[in-house]
Order: structure tokens, then C-alpha cells, then sequence
């Protein structure tokens, strides 16, 4: 069986694609991989045909939706057969040996449904930028460190819920198994569903953080998170995620684990 299945939704940017699907290869695990195009012209296909030898299959979204991963990554996992998924980015690259050390983890850890590990920012930013996004990663990976040492489901989906997010979507893995029963990606989320779709696997499967660097992550200055104008689109997105998870697990734990934010994990 396939170790790992890689899927990469893609939107118009086929040199940065290409660095992606260069990091994967250079993993030395057993890999497929699905560059699924979101532009209506089909503006990643040569690049993807680039490396059909090497395993690399192409499909074009139909109909396009202009650029929302969400929508892509629910296609893309129901056509994985490994063992474990990894949603990447199309703009990120993987870095060397991710793939080894989450198999031995997950293999170690039958109790765990996700894991994460430290993410290293790098792209065409001022340097006040880049040391901005390298602090804000710092203090991420303490704190993640901290959560898996409590190997508790609850702090982790309070740091999650009501702190700086610690992970972002391409740094993270998750056994192919435990996608559908989550329901994927939530796609009436603007904005986050990357933080609620792993908050959820968390809570549901438990977790696991590798204490190394497993993703260069490129600020792109237009991203949806990054170009964004306003924070309203984001704070609708957390409601949506509140009023799930009291709906979910019930208003008194969540309760409790906004409590355990606010008191707690502020010391952390």
C-alpha cells in the first residue's frame, strides 16, 4: 500500500507548483501524488505532465471555483489510497524527511489520527516581515511542544480554538481513514478551514507535534490570509467554528475549554 498521498489543489501558479511537487519527490517514502488544477484554463498542466513519469497525476477541478482550496482538498482526498494524507499547499515545499518521521510516528502511535511539526517561513517579504512570521512560529512551536507533552485532546483545541493558530494546513498529516468520518473540509468557511478541519481531527483522534522543521511555508503578501483587508472574514470564521463545536460536544465543555484558554495557556 501507498505510504502517503499527496494532494495539491492549484491556482495559477505553476513555477511555485513546481518547487511543491520537487519537495515531495525528494521525500523517501512510497508517495502519490494528485495536483488537482482550480483554473479554468488549466494553468498547471504542463508542469504537472512535467512529472508524470515520476507518479504525478493531474486532474482539472470542474467547475473551477476561483481559488478555494477547501472545495479542492474534499475532491482531492476521495481519490487517496495511502495510508495517510498530506493536503500541501501549492506555494510550500516540504522539507526533507517530513514524511519518514510521521510514518514512524504514526506507526508508534496508534493512538493518534493527525500530527504536526514546526514550520519554517521563508518568501519575497521585507525583513521586519519575515523576522514578524519567524517569531509568531517560534512561539507556535513552544506552545505545541507544551500540548504534546500533556498529550491532552482539550489543550490543544483550546490553543487552537482562542490562540494564535500553531499550525497551518501544509504542516500537518493525517491518517486517510479518519478524513471521512470529519466530513473533510467545512467549505462555508471563508477563511480557517484549515485550523477547524485539524482542530476537529484533534479532538476526534488525538495528535501528535514533531519537534522539527517538516514545512518551508511561504508568506505570499496576497494570500487569503496574508491580503486580506479586514478581519471579519476570519472572526466569522471562528464563530462558525464556536457554534459547531457547542453544537458538537456540547456548550459546557466548551465552556470549560475556553476557560482552560484563557487561564492556563496564557501562562504558556
Amino acid at each position: 500500500m501507498t505510504d502517503v498521498s499527496v494532494i495539491i489543489p492549484t491556482f495559477r501558479r505553476p513555477d511555485q507548483l513546481a518547487e511543491a511537487i520537487e519537495s515531495v519527490l525528494a521525500q523517501t517514502v512510497d508517495c502519490e501524488i494528485f495536483v488537482l488544477d482550480d483554473s479554468p484554463e488549466g494553468s498547471a498542466r504542463n508542469v504537472a505532465e512535467r512529472y508524470a513519469d515520476s507518479g504525478v497525476r493531474y486532474r482539472q477541478h470542474v467547475p473551477p471555483t476561483g481559488g478555494k482550496p477547501a472545495v479542492v482538498r474534499n475532491a482531492g482526498w476521495q481519490l487517496a489510497r495511502g495510508r495517510f494524507v498530506h493536503f500541501l499547499d501549492d506555494d510550500d515545499r516540504v522539507a526533507d524527511g517530513f514524511y519518514r518521521h510521521a510514518i514512524e510516528t504514526f506507526d508508534s502511535r496508534p493512538d493518534i489520527g493527525m500530527l504536526f511539526g514546526r514550520v519554517e517561513p521563508f518568501g519575497n517579504i521585507t525583513p521586519e516581515s519575515l523576522q514578524h512570521e519567524q517569531s509568531h512560529f517560534t512561539v507556535a512551536a513552544r506552545r505545541a511542544r507544551i500540548a504534546a507533552r500533556m498529550r491532552s485532546r482539550y489543550w490543544i483545541v483550546a490553543s487552537l480554538l482562542f490562540q494564535p493558530t500553531m499550525l497551518v494546513n501544509s504542516a500537518c498529516m493525517i491518517r486517510r481513514e479518519c478524513i471521512a468520518p470529519l466530513g473533510g473540509y467545512d467549505v462555508s468557511l471563508g477563511m480557517n478551514e484549515d485550523v477547524d478541519f485539524y482542530c476537529r481531527a484533534a479532538r476526534r483522534y488525538g495528535f501528535a507535534f514533531l519537534d522539527r522543521t517538516v514545512l518551508h511555508y511561504r508568506i505570499n503578501p496576497d494570500s487569503l490570509m496574508h491580503g486580506r483587508s479586514d478581519d471579519s472574514e476570519l472572526h466569522r470564521s471562528y464563530r462558525s467554528m464556536y457554534e459547531r463545536y457547542k453544537a458538537t460536544h456540547g456548550g459546557a465543555e466548551f465552556l470549560a475549554v475556553k476557560l482552560l484558554a484563557r487561564t492556563l495557556l496564557r501562562a504558556t
